[in-house]
């Protein structure tokens, strides 16, 4: 079977300008809005660090979240079909990104740390190996250049 192609549509709108736009470093906000039809809009800006809104959601932040979310979805799809009763997920990821001398950045790596609880009898090591799987097979961590890794918790109801 050909693969397929997904197509993702997202809007940026930046809603910062204080009214002399960015007619100085300081004198503008770092304020967005991302939008996609259908959806509630998301309130972003950047990182505190540069000068960004500490109460919205900042493209690192959604980044380290989107690596999480895309490896608890292919976890529960995995474990679906494993036979193994995932009970309830929580990830307390985390990423670090260093900055250079010219201002430009990148990203270290991101920990995954999801805490797992799976049914009374089932498999906990079948459980803890399908993280790997998982990873193998999200389709945000197979895009990004940096290691992520993980350090699950698995727990018996």
């Amino acid at each position: 079977m050909a693969g397929r192609e997904h197509r993702y549509a997202v809007a940026v709108e930046w809603t910062g300008n204080t009214g002399s736009g960015t007619g100085s470093y300081g004198g503008y906000s770092r304020d967005h809005l991302l939008t996609a039809a259908g959806k509630p809009e998301i309130a972003g800006s950047a990182d505190p660090d540069f000068r960004g809104d500490p109460g919205r959601w900042n493209p690192e932040e959604m980044l380290v979240g989107a690596l999480a979310a895309c490896h608890q979805l292919w976890y529960l799809h995995l474990c679906a079909s494993a036979g193994i009763r995932v009970l309830a997920y929580r990830d307390a990821a985390s990423g670090v990104m260093a900055e250079n001398a010219d201002g430009s950045g990148q990203f270290q790596g991101v920990t995954l740390r999801p805490e797992v609880t799976i049914g009374a009898g089932d498999d906990v090591e079948h459980a803890r190996a399908l993280h790997e799987e998982a990873s193998r097979l999200c389709f945000i961590a197979r895009s990004v250049r940096f290691p992520i890794k993980h350090e699950p918790v698995i727990v018996t109801e």
